[in-house]
């Protein structure tokens, strides 16, 4: 019989290099469970709700990990960590939202081990789901949280399709307003893909959380210098200032010309099984200046569209407020 107070038996590779590491995630393919800074792994393994063969640690692979400058905005490496980001004097200079969001993640000891590309691939929080029962999202045929006697408060309001988990990443939400990049490799080559199509909903992919196929590896994120200087917003509402995952979020990014919005982007956090793009808002943004006059106008539709269930309600005038909030500085 299996004891629950060590961890599962389960195999770890450290490659070198990066090609190293494909050529375990092509071997391993489901069965192995990328590794960053672990901040979200071993509470799985310890809880035996996940099952993989092995672990590939990408930690001492040094071309993953860093910022650097490209001719067209910023790199930076999926094993770099969230305090790096948070304390990176470009990112702060031109790409504020991310470091703000980053500081935002849990607690400054979490920061200091986890990676962004933890941060972005970690699943969802869901308590069902991760207590180990047969829900949708694990491969089963019922939503435990979308039932009469389900307990929802953390769920979405928007996009649910069987599940209602929400995405649980912070930084998610500034990637998408940042109009960033993910960089995927595999033995096969590499893909790039747009942050916004990164993040899938249960309608398309109901067992998870991204795009990643088996044997890819998140390798980087670009950030496009197009954004750079912005005027960036970002708050995060939670049960406690540390360690908890939003209850409703913003990230928001706003081009402003002889104060008025040429362009902007407002992503919302906790609202949505992925980070929830308000592109109605961003359009009838288009124009107007920002202040309280469009504060008070345009908050109302930031909840256009919900579905609350039994026990969220109170997230809608949340998500109205934090965006008054923004869009007055």
């Amino acid at each position: 019989m299996a004891s629950y107070d060590v961890m599962p038996d389960v195999q770890l590779y450290q490659p070198a290099n990066i090609d190293d590491a494909l050529n375990l995630a092509d071997r391993f393919g489901r069965d192995g469970w990328i590794l960053g800074g672990g901040q979200d792994t071993y509470g799985w393994l310890k809880d035996r709700a996940k099952h993989p063969k092995a672990m590939i640690d990408l930690n001492g692979i040094e071309t993953l990990s860093g910022v650097r400058q490209t001719d067209n905005g910023i790199e930076i490496g999926a094993t770099t960590t969230l305090r790096e980001i948070v304390r990176n004097k470009t990112i702060n200079a031109d790409y504020q939202l991310l470091a703000l969001a980053a500081g935002h993640v849990a607690s400054p000891q979490i920061r200091n081990a986890g990676t962004l590309g933890g941060n972005l691939l970690q699943d969802a929080r869901c308590w069902y789901y991760r207590r180990g029962l047969a829900c949708y999202r694990a491969g089963g045929n019922i939503c435990y949280a979308d039932s009469p006697e389900g307990m929802n408060r953390e769920h979405c309001v928007f996009g649910a399709s069987r599940c209602v988990a929400v995405s649980p990443s912070d930084t998610g939400t500034a990637m998408v307003a940042l109009d960033a990049t993910m960089v995927v490799q595999s033995i096969d080559g590499e893909r790039l893909i747009p942050a916004g199509s990164f993040f899938k909903g249960p309608n398309t992919h109901i067992t998870q959380m991204t795009a990643l196929r088996p044997g890819e590896v998140l390798t980087a994120v670009r950030i496009p210098s197009a954004w750079a200087g912005s005027r960036f917003y970002f708050e995060k509402v939670a049960d406690r200032n540390v360690w908890d995952f939003a209850l409703v979020s913003i990230a928001s990014a706003m081009r402003i010309e002889d104060g008025i919005i040429k362009d902007s982007r407002i992503v919302c956090g906790g609202v949505a099984c992925t980070p929830h793009r308000l592109h109605h808002v961003e359009k009838a943004l288009a124009g107007k200046s920002p202040g309280a006059e469009t504060a008070d106008l345009l908050a109302p539709l930031a909840s256009e569209g919900s579905r609350p269930l039994n026990y969220n309600h109170f997230k809608l005038p949340l998500l109205e407020n934090l965006l008054r909030r923004a869009l007055r500085g």
